[in-house]
């Protein structure tokens, strides 16, 4: 697979390389190991575009790697809002060919943990953006694990993530 010339492989984990100056996780509430289903949101797939070794070796590591339909939705503004939209959405194209990639939608189930999330962060006075509310209710409907540089996400209880130091 190539993103942006990334190479990711997915019969063999890869090598860490030197530090290139990107950190190890900052917060890991519930431990990657084991887990085979991996969500991007829209800050992990820049990310991963611009080669950053820790969301490199975490997609490799996965069986399955699924884009909300959120996240699609902020990459096409991000897309519209630059100076490369059609190379940029050559690049997601080709990304979601990829036979261990797939795109999670909004469901009735995730509109309902989406009400959950929303009611617990106002009661805690710890609102977030919305759509980072809809990423993590697609997250724990698909019983996967986020990726993110957001820390916005530390506030949701029960969101196995991994949250990555800029």
């Amino acid at each position: 697979m190539s993103v942006s010339g990334s190479k990711i492989s997915k019969k063999r984990t890869l090598r860490p390389k030197r530090s290139l100056g990107h950190s190890e996780p900052k917060s890991v509430e519930h431990p990657l190991e084991g887990s085979s289903r991996v969500v991007l949101d829209t800050s992990a797939y820049a990310h991963l575009r611009v080669n950053h070794e820790g969301v490199i070796h975490r997609i490799a590591r996965a069986d399955v790697v699924f884009l909300p339909t959120i996240v699609m939705g902020e990459l096409e503004a991000g897309f519209l809002l630059g100076t490369r939209t059609v190379e940029n959405r050559m690049v997601l194209k080709e990304f979601l060919q990829e036979p261990f990639v797939s795109i999670l939608p909004v469901t009735q189930d995730v509109a309902l943990r989406y009400s959950e999330i929303f009611v617990s962060l106002r009661k805690a006075g710890t609102p977030i953006p919305i759509n980072d509310v809809w990423i993590a209710a697609i997250t724990v409907d698909a019983g996967a694990h986020l990726l993110t540089f957001d820390r916005d996400f530390e506030h949701i209880h029960g969101l196995s993530r991994t949250i990555f130091k800029i």
